[in-house]
């Protein structure tokens, strides 16, 4: 078979799509709570720029806590499928 130019772009677009999944909870999770302290400041009139740093760090770290197991899964099985592709791809 052969690394052919459809292979390239179908693996490319499932790493793509992995990295995507894997980043969404922690991109999520910064844009709500970005988004709340926002709103927060804007009707308490506080206009503080290092107020949202520590929330967003504490949601991240729990975003991270909750679903590291899936996303260390995510990746586990996407490296395991492609080292499995790897023979046909040099055949």
């Amino acid at each position: 078979m052969g690394m052919t130019d459809t292979l390239v772009v179908e693996i490319a677009l499932q790493a793509m799509t992995v990295a995507a999944k894997m980043s969404a909870p922690v991109l999520l999770t910064a844009l709500a709570v970005g988004f709340a302290i926002s709103l927060f400041q804007s009707v308490t009139q506080i206009q503080e720029a290092t107020l949202s740093f520590v929330p967003k760090a504490i949601a991240i770290g729990a975003a991270l806590l909750l679903t590291g197991n899936w996303m260390l899964r995510e990746m586990m099985t996407f490296t395991v499928e492609l080292f499995e592709k790897i023979p046909s791809l040099l055949a």
